[in-house]
């Protein structure tokens, strides 16, 4: 009975991977079919004029795919963005004698838990600071409607007459109020959209994370043999340098929320988780993000007295500077390097581009850039 256990099923055959062909040894194997002379094929004008109708064609198609799949390449992006920031952990635990799959599987088992922890703990909060803030709203404008400020605005420029005008014509107009359920319907399908968008990019990380040093063997093939071990220095440094800048700025975010959570516990801030979480997204926004959120705060904190939102600027600005010339520093000192002017350019440059995650990816995009202009531009150059 074992034996027959132990027997493969008829007919079984092996799964067929799709495996990197062996690098030829003889490199100097000369073709046997005879070569045409250099550009003797491109000296005939109908030859000419069918291969650049054909280029065109094929520019034409790839614009067309690019513009109808811009979405898709946009989570293959962020999916790759998040594999290259994970790998140095998998090597890591790689370098603990612990098999790549596991180490997959441990670092994803633990982000996740860390995320639905987070989230387990914060969702709740920011559910009842957000009704507080909306219970408090009404009173807030009716305050600020009683205030001499207000007051005088008014008997100058009839504010209240001005606002009571439009709001009837908006109700009056049939195609604005349609227009308000064919948003809430939007904003439906944009939420719906942005859950799928998250599966596909998890997904897909999974599938990076998993095959990235066969995809790296795969690109390094593409290249000459003769410069295949340059190339491959080179997108080990890029691919190093991305992987430690997405783990540094997790870091940085991490301690600027803790440090802001801190400070507005201390001076009574309302909604200070909330605020926590908004300066954590901001925190990953590089140069201009720790600003925004210094602003968001303060605005919030005038509800608890002007004192209050002068202390807490003081204090959170000095922690930027002190982050700026210590904790950074020390925490990237691994990853990427770029000059201030080139990364103010390359967040704008990302950001138009690409959103918010076009100003993630712009400063490792941008170091990516500046190491090979400087590794072979510049060297081709001093050659010459």
């Amino acid at each position: 009975m074992l034996n027959r256990v132990k027997q493969p099923l008829p007919g079984a055959q092996p799964r067929v991977r799709f495996t990197i062909p062996p690098e030829s040894a003889e490199l100097g194997q000369a073709a046997a079919v005879e070569q045409p002379a250099p550009g003797a094929m491109f000296r005939h004008p109908i030859y000419l004029g069918f291969m650049g109708t054909v280029g065109v064609g094929i520019a034409l198609f790839l614009n067309y795919i690019m513009a109808n799949t811009s979405q898709l390449l946009l989570w293959i992006v962020t999916a790759l963005f998040i594999s290259l920031g994970l790998d140095p952990v998998v090597r890591w635990l790689e370098q603990r004698r612990v098999p790549r799959p596991l180490g997959i599987v441990l670092v994803l088992a633990s982000l996740l838990g860390l995320v639905a922890m987070f989230f387990a703990t914060l969702i709740p909060t920011i559910v009842d600071q957000t009704t507080q803030l909306i219970t408090k709203a009404p009173g807030w404008i009716t305050d600020f409607l009683n205030s001499d400020f207000f007051r005088q605005l008014d008997v100058q420029y009839h504010v209240i007459d001005t606002l009571n005008t439009q709001v009837e014509k908006f109700f009056q107009d049939s195609q604005a109020v349609g227009g308000i359920f064919g948003g809430v319907v939007g904003v439906g399908s944009t939420i719906a959209n942005g859950l799928f968008g998250t599966l596909i990019v998890l997904v897909l990380s999974l599938y990076f994370l998993a095959s990235l040093p066969t995809m790296k063997k795969w690109g390094y093939r593409l290249a000459p043999r003769s410069r295949r071990a340059r190339v491959e220095d080179l997108s080990e440094e890029i691919t190093a340098g991305v992987g430690n800048y997405v783990i540094g700025q997790v870091c940085v975010a991490v301690l600027n929320a803790t440090y802001a959570f801190i400070v507005m516990t201390i001076l009574n801030v309302p909604f200070s988780v909330l605020l926590a979480f908004v300066v954590a997204l901001m925190a990953f926004i590089p140069l201009v993000g720790g600003m925004v959120a210094a602003v968001i705060v303060t605005a919030v904190s005038l509800t608890a007295g002007w004192q209050t939102a002068v202390i807490f600027a003081i204090c959170y600005v000095a922690y930027l500077q002190f982050e700026a010339y210590f904790v950074s520093p020390r925490i990237m000192q691994k990853a990427v390097a770029v000059p201030g002017a080139v990364a103010v350019i390359s967040v704008i440059a990302g950001g138009s581009l690409l959103g918010v995650l076009g100003a993630l990816i712009a400063i490792p995009t941008a170091a990516a850039v500046m190491l090979l202009v400087r590794e072979v531009f510049i060297n081709h150059q001093d050659e010459h």
